[in-house]
């Protein structure tokens, strides 16, 4: 991928309400070598805006992965993850469930959606700073993803 090799920077959208989570993933990816340009959307009708560029977000970047949290005000990440999966131009984006829920139902109902996987975020506070990192480096050391960022 283009961003490993300096090319540009590699696109992350964290959906994501919670401001401490917010801190926790920017410190997380802080401290890693990769060049990251994180946007955030703190519900999920500002995700598919970003994601649709619509309204205020026409010149959004086209993020490389999703960091998507399930539970967000105005419209959740269940419905979020679907209309993402669902959509010929936003579906090969991979996806990562990140989130408090350790539901079995919430699992199963994330797959059968097409998440990329699924992660219960830990609450210490150094182990959401290390899956993070993992999550990195799985995501862009490890997977291969489109070389020109289009996912068309």
């Amino acid at each position: 991928m283009n961003a490993l090799k300096g090319m540009r920077p590699v696109e992350i959208l964290l959906v994501e309400d919670n401001p401490g989570d917010v801190r926790l993933t920017r410190e997380a990816l802080r401290e890693n070598k990769l060049k990251v340009n994180l946007t955030v959307a703190e519900d999920g009708e500002e995700a598919m805006g970003l994601l649709l560029k619509q309204g205020d977000y026409v010149d959004a970047p086209d993020p490389d992965i999703i960091l998507l949290d399930l539970n967000l005000p105005k419209k959740n990440g269940r419905e979020v993850l679907e209309d993402i999966k669902g959509n010929p131009k936003l579906k090969s984006i991979p996806v990562v469930v990140l989130t408090t829920s350790k539901a079995e139902e919430d699992i199963l109902r994330a797959y059968a959606s097409h998440a990329n996987c699924y992660i219960a975020k830990p609450i210490d506070m150094g182990q959401f700073i290390k899956v993070v990192k993992v999550l990195e480096d799985f995501w862009f050391s490890i997977v291969k993803l489109p070389r020109d960022g289009s996912f068309e």
